[in-house]
């Protein structure tokens, strides 16, 4: 497996899970992960939400831990990337009225790189006009953005993931292993279980 260089966009109350969980996961199987936020730079860091699910017409949001972030937005070239992750919670509703970031998801989509978007993140995609013709899951209240934005909302279970091409998606934290399993899979990460090479020895 060759490791990919990806680049993670967040900001202020991005959701601590959808930050946190990923980041790790793709740094443990020897991929880079650059996390960056508009504004800030290598060293800052950002606040974080947790989004839980207990009962309510909504999810309820609690203070999540500072991520640091380890590399600075300004400082990026796009094309040194070869996948995207946009994590949700409430900074994507801000992020998207960023040009550079919005030039930034239209970059990945150009280029036909992976792209991880979950939860609130597919704000992003839609403020980018890039959902056009392409299957999106996303938390059910931004199901009118995709529509709005020409996608088809994938109306998938909270623990599911989609993917359409180099586009991965899933509707909230709970589908981390399906999310974050078809993203290895489209990044073209090979994981072999020890017991099976055991086996074939």
């Amino acid at each position: 497996m060759a490791a990919k260089r990806i680049l993670m966009i967040v900001g202020d109350f991005t959701e601590d899970y959808e930050t946190m969980v990923p980041f790790q996961a793709l740094l443990a199987v020897g991929h880079k992960v650059d996390a960056v936020c508009p504004g800030k730079k290598k060293g800052d860091w950002v606040a974080t939400a947790i989004h839980d699910f207990e009962g309510q017409q909504t999810y309820s949001e609690k203070p999540g831990h500072r991520f640091t972030l380890n590399a600075t937005f300004s400082d990026i070239t796009l094309e040194d990337y070869d996948a995207l992750v946009i994590p949700g919670g409430r900074a994507p509703e801000y992020l998207r009225l960023d040009a550079g970031v919005i030039a930034a998801v239209r970059h990945f989509f150009d280029a036909g790189k992976p792209v991880a978007a979950i939860c609130h993140g597919p704000q992003l995609l839609a403020a980018a006009k890039v959902l056009e013709g392409r299957t999106c899951s996303a938390y059910p209240a931004c199901r009118p953005e995709v529509e709005l934005a020409g996608g088809t909302y994938a109306d998938i279970a909270i623990d599911g993931a989609v993917t359409d091409g180099n586009l991965v998606t899933a509707p909230a934290w709970p589908a981390h292993p399906a999310w974050i399993g078809q993203f290895l899979t489209v990044l073209g990460t090979h994981i072999e279980h020890a017991d099976k090479v055991l086996a074939a020895a």
